[in-house]
């Protein structure tokens, strides 16, 4: 079952409104538009746990940050048998 929705109104630039129309496809403007903002809820929500996590322990450093790069790179190696993973 879906979601019961509402019917708001927004403002936003033109350009922006006619772009993501012409990108909506068959799902429809309103669809794309709420997926937009539910992406970004969950990029809020997880800013806000890395800040309460940073308050908490510390900033975390590009050199941990490029480590863990690193091993997510090599374990996509290994899943592709060797193979360059982008």
């Amino acid at each position: 079952m879906s979601e019961p929705t509402g019917k708001y109104s927004i403002t936003m630039p033109r350009d922006i409104a006619e772009a993501a129309k012409a990108r909506s496809g068959p799902s429809g403007l309103s669809a794309y538009v709420a997926a937009a903002v539910a992406r970004q809820i969950e990029r809020d929500n997880l800013n806000e746990i890395i800040q309460v996590a940073e308050a908490e322990h510390g900033a975390v450093t590009d050199e941990e940050i490029q480590a863990l790069r690193d091993q997510l790179h090599q374990a996509r190696q290994q899943q592709t048998g060797g193979a360059s993973a982008a």
